[in-house]
């Protein structure tokens, strides 16, 4: 068995595992020359599993490596009564380790091929993985996203140069509504063909989820992409009938050009919905590319973005909160401060944060660093309070911490677990939050404000929809932006604003803060308008803890200028 196998052999062992993959759908083969312990296994599942190579010697015991520890005794039974002759195939379930660290759930069904005189030969069967279900989209036909992810960790791990589009159906959830599904599906359909269609031999299609779709060329430049996108807009701009429909759609699309390697999957699809969103929110459905403003910058910035990424996972490295002091407009003396996020690495030196949080804040491990500032900043808050015992540390959210399940659950757990008075806590609610769902929005604002946690509305006056979520929801503040009022002290109009501004936050009931405060005479001329508090560089810049703490220590008017 542990001979070196023959080219003829070989060759055999070839034959059969491609009759065995050609009726494989959605599985892993693997085809094992007992004789030789020689094994081919699906490419797929060496690049999904990061084994060696394709063809192995002891593949068993290779596998058995990436197999959970809790799983492995079953595996190696089933794999020595398979190998001495007892069983004559095997049916198990066991979890397989991915090189990212988690585990797939897999199904492996094996059976053993004899020769003409009836001793086993060959050992082959097929592996399901069933995290990852099909590749198959069953609506359009093609790939889906787990086939996408595939293709784009071996085009990553091969070093391909390669050119990612997404794009987008506008409003297709009204389609939906007034037509019903089976017009949307067929849109859907139909979208799908003329996609493919129109990188037939120069690219992949993807159907991703909802009505997203993604390309993956290795032929077309950006440029021809672009071009390429203008077409199919128009052609759906034109309107398509659907039974006795006729509808006209709009459509969103982001694109990435991928020439350096030094990232993974998971980083590039995030830079790629930045830019379809930034398409779909605010290009009215131009076609975005990734910072492409950036051309030389590009590959430094795509490895700033993976290594912060990964810190998440990382344990936080690098990740850091400074703190801008929020002062009494009349006395000036320190009541709050806003807990800001940096980052920093030996690397890439300190990252300025609007690099990189917009980017993660339409990332899936968002939640988890949001989780992770707000237990730091009301453990650095439980410091400040010994020494300015009213002190309110106020925490910026994003939209995509709020959508998620069990938010509040969340906040409530944190504070319980630092002991933080939730009356000395402000979460701030920034304009993207407007994207949310306007009553799940209200409902998470409500269940804060019933626990003592106070919301702040940020940015003020920045989105054309600000009154409207005063009107609709309750803030304990109103942060006005400092884009009205850094002109105030020459500009009799960015007066009058102000004064509306703090008139409409009377009606609600809300104190209004002033950010970007620079000059004194800014202080002098806003202090008669009513403003409840002051934020901006005349008073301090973000500062460590540390630095925050030493002010402090002398007084609460430690700010004061």
């Amino acid at each position: 068995m542990n001979d070196q196998i023959t080219e003829e052999a070989k060759s055999r062992l070839d034959k059969l595992f491609e009759s065995y993959a050609i009726i494989a759908e959605d599985t892993y083969v693997y085809l094992c020359d007992m004789r030789y312990d020689y094994s081919r296994w699906s490419k797929a599942l060496v690049d999904t599993f990061d084994l060696p190579s394709e063809y192995m010697y002891n593949a068993g015991g290779i596998w058995e490596e990436h197999i959970h520890p809790e799983d492995r005794k079953a595996y190696r039974d089933g794999l020595d009564a398979i190998f001495s002759g007892r069983q004559e195939g095997h049916d198990m379930q066991y979890r397989a380790k991915r090189p990212d660290g988690e585990y797939d759930i897999c199904t492996c069904r094996g059976i053993v091929i004899t020769d003409d005189d009836g001793k086993p030969r060959y050992f082959g069967g097929a592996i399901r993985n069933l995290n990852q279900q099909s590749y198959i989209d069953t609506m359009t036909g093609l790939r889906n996203q787990y086939g996408f992810f595939s293709d784009l960790k071996s085009y990553i791990k091969n070093k391909t140069p390669i050119r990612i589009g997404m794009a987008g159906i506008g409003k297709l959830t009204e389609v939906n509504e007034v037509y019903g599904y089976h017009v949307g599906n067929k849109i859907l359909q139909h979208f799908g063909r003329y996609l493919m269609d129109n990188v037939t031999n120069r690219g992949g299609t993807y159907r991703l989820d909802g009505s997203r779709f993604a390309i993956i060329s290795t032929l077309q430049s950006e440029e021809e992409l672009a071009e390429s996108y203008e077409e199919i807009r128009a052609h759906f701009r034109k309107g398509i009938r659907f039974d006795d429909v006729f509808i006209n759609m709009e459509l969103n699309a982001g694109i990435l050009s991928l020439d350096e390697f030094n990232v993974d999957d998971q980083t590039v699809y995030a830079c790629l919905n930045f830019a379809y969103q930034e398409s779909k929110r605010h290009k009215h459905g131009d076609l975005v590319s990734f910072r492409r403003d950036l051309t030389g910058e590009n590959r430094k910035r795509l490895e700033k973005l993976n290594a912060i990424r990964s810190s998440i996972t990382n344990g936080f490295e690098g990740f850091y909160l400074v703190y801008q002091p929020v002062v009494d407009a009349m006395t000036e003396k320190v009541i709050g401060a806003e807990a800001l996020l940096r980052w920093k690495s030996e690397e890439y030196g300190i990252v300025p944060p609007d690099l990189f949080i917009p980017f993660l804040e339409t990332d899936p491990l968002f939640p988890e660093l949001g989780e992770w500032i707000l237990m730091t900043a009301l453990k650095d808050g439980t410091k400040l309070a010994e020494h300015v015992p009213d002190i309110v540390i106020n925490v910026n959210l994003s939209y995509a911490q709020i959508e998620k399940a069990g938010f509040t659950d969340t906040v409530w757990n944190i504070v319980k677990q630092t002991g933080y008075d939730p009356e000395k806590l402000c979460l701030e609610v920034t304009e993207r939050c407007r994207l949310l769902d306007m009553e799940l929005l209200r409902n998470v604002i409500v269940t804060l404000r019933a626990g003592g946690v106070r919301v702040a509305l940020d940015d003020f006056g920045t989105g054309f929809s600000s009154v409207g979520l005063v009107k609709n929801l309750s803030f304990d503040t109103i942060k006005i932006d400092r884009s009205f009022v850094q002109q105030i002290e020459q500009d009799e109009r960015e007066k009058r604003l102000l004064n509306n501004f703090t008139d409409m936050a009377g009606t609600f009931g809300a104190d209004v803060c002033v950010e970007g405060i620079e000059t004194s005479g800014m202080c002098d001329i806003i202090k008669g308008y009513g403003i409840h508090s002051f934020q901006g560089y005349y008073y301090s810049k973000p500062i460590s803890i540390d630095e925050f703490l030493e002010k402090v220590k002398s007084g609460a008017d430690c700010f004061a200028r």
